[in-house]
This record gives C-alpha cells, structure tokens and sequence, in this order.
C-alpha cells in the first residue's frame, strides 16, 4: 500500500508539474487543502475515489491516468489515449486492428494459418473446432486443457489456489507456447479470454479469430444437452446473468476478423461457413 501510495502521489506530482500549475492552483481548483495536497503527493495519504475524480477534473486528465500502477505515462501516449476516445466505435475498432497489424512484427501468412475461435460456453467452439482441423489438416488445440496440461492440475485446483490472476497468467504462458510451437492450428479458446487485454491482444495478432456467435438461449441449450447442470445449480438467474456476460462481451468479440452466427444452425452446415471463413486464410 506504501508504495502504491508513493506511485499515486508521483503521478499527481507529475501532471500537475506537466499543467505548470502549483500546488496552490490546484487546491484553488480542486477545492481541497493545500496541505492535503501535499500530502499526497508525498505519499503518506489515502485519497477517496471521490476526492481523486475531482483532482482529475481540476487536473483535467483521465482519473486512469492518475491512479496507473506504473510509471507516469509518456506524453505521446497521454496524447494517442484522448485522440482515440474522441472516435466511434468503429473507427475506434479500426484503430486497434491497424495498431496490431502495424507494430506486431508478425508475418501476415503466419497469422493467418492459425485460426482461433473465441465466443461464450456452447457456441460449438470444440465440436467444430475439432471438424475444422480435421478438414484442414492441421492440430487442434483447446487452450483449457493446454493449460491443464502444462500445471499438471484442473482448472478448479488452478482458481482455487492462484486465482483468476493465476489462470490468466498459466493461460498466457500456454498460448505462448503454443504460438512458438505450432505454425498452424485451429485454437478453441476459453469464453473469458478476450477480457484481459494483454492476452486477447497476443490472440488478435497472431491469429485469425472468429467469433462463433450464438442467442444466449441457444448456449444454454447447447451446454446442458451436454449434460452440464452447473450454469443452473442454485442460480436461479442463469439466463439473465448469461445474458449479461454476452452483453458486456460483445464489443470485444467484435474485434474477431470474422464471425460466423451459428443459431438454428446444424453442425454441417456451421461447418461449411466455418470453412469458407478459413480456406482463404490457409
């Protein structure tokens, strides 16, 4: 906490040195003491998320950019972050693809023979998943059980004793063996990978995604015809808390290269589309 404290007062030192204003300024502006300024920025004191929103405003910068765990920010970076705020979301999308494509230093033939399919639980990731390999002719991996694999324990025993934390990290250290070992593949991927930023980004760079979107009411079909009772189990709000995860989600599955809807759709017939969107990658 000491040096989370240290890190948030340099950071408020720093933007407020970067505005040219004082301390007495921004206490002006601020309408919080000087002395409580200052002791913040030494420091040696615990500020409100109440009192930091209106630093950020005095300050007029992104609360984020005060309360990083890092080094102050780059002005070229504070600078790109409040151009890209200022698009629309597709341009803003765009932006990211372009980000990716530009500064990943990854062949773009390579990236495209690696085809990783992202989307919720029952969106037929490892059914057609496994299809699409054997009709390519290339591995099929399902990054779970990569995982799995490679700590030698279930994925309960994972969550149970590191974390989510944990798992994302085991996660990472997977895909990235498995991006060093395999030049191609066909990747089925966990529904919650997309949000950690770091890994979905390793994910869009070095694969071509699609996104196997399916109603939610159909994910929840498809999971229990599969004999899974857990998203039931004393959860009574299955279906809206599913709903809610595919609502809060779907903005970053939409940055797949492609997306397939799979709802009322047979196997054979998901197939073939899934093939159409892969041949030309390979």
């Amino acid at each position: 906490m000491n040096s989370y404290l240290q890190q948030l007062g340099e950071n408020i030192r720093s933007v407020r040195a970067r505005r040219g204003m004082t301390v007495h300024q921004l206490a002006r502006a601020s309408k919080l003491s000087a002395r409580f300024l200052n002791t913040v920025e030494l420091g040696r004191g615990n500020i409100s998320v109440g009192r930091l929103n209106t630093l950020a405003r005095a300050l007029d910068v992104p609360i984020e950019m005060l309360v990083a765990d890092a080094q102050p920010t780059s002005p070229e970076f504070n600078q790109s972050t409040a151009f890209l705020k200022k698009l629309p979301p597709g341009q803003l999308r765009d932006a990211h693809k372009l980000l990716l494509e530009k500064f990943s230093n990854v062949d773009a033939r390579l990236r495209r023979s690696r085809i990783a399919l992202i989307g919720l639980r029952g969106a037929g990731k490892s059914t057609l998943g496994s299809l699409l390999a054997q009709q390519l002719g290339v591995p099929f991996i399902e990054l779970d059980k990569q995982v799995e694999r490679d700590s030698g324990v279930t994925l309960t025993i994972i969550f149970d004793l590191y974390g989510p934390s944990g798992y994302r990290r085991m996660e990472r250290q997977a895909l990235e063996s498995i991006l060093a070992k395999h030049p191609r593949f066909v990747l089925a991927t966990g529904g919650s990978i997309v949000s950690d930023p770091a890994i979905y980004n390793l994910l869009l760079s070095e694969c071509f995604t699609i996104w196997l979107r399916a109603k939610p009411e159909e994910h929840m079909a498809r999971v229990l015809a599969q004999g899974d009772r857990r998203p039931m189990a004393h959860n009574r709000q299955a279906m809206r808390d599913l709903r809610r995860i595919l609502w809060s989600r779907e903005a970053l599955y939409r940055q797949a290269d492609a997306v397939l809807e799979t709802t009322g759709q047979t196997i054979k017939d998901s197939l073939q589309a899934l093939l159409r969107l892969a041949k030309p990658s390979l």
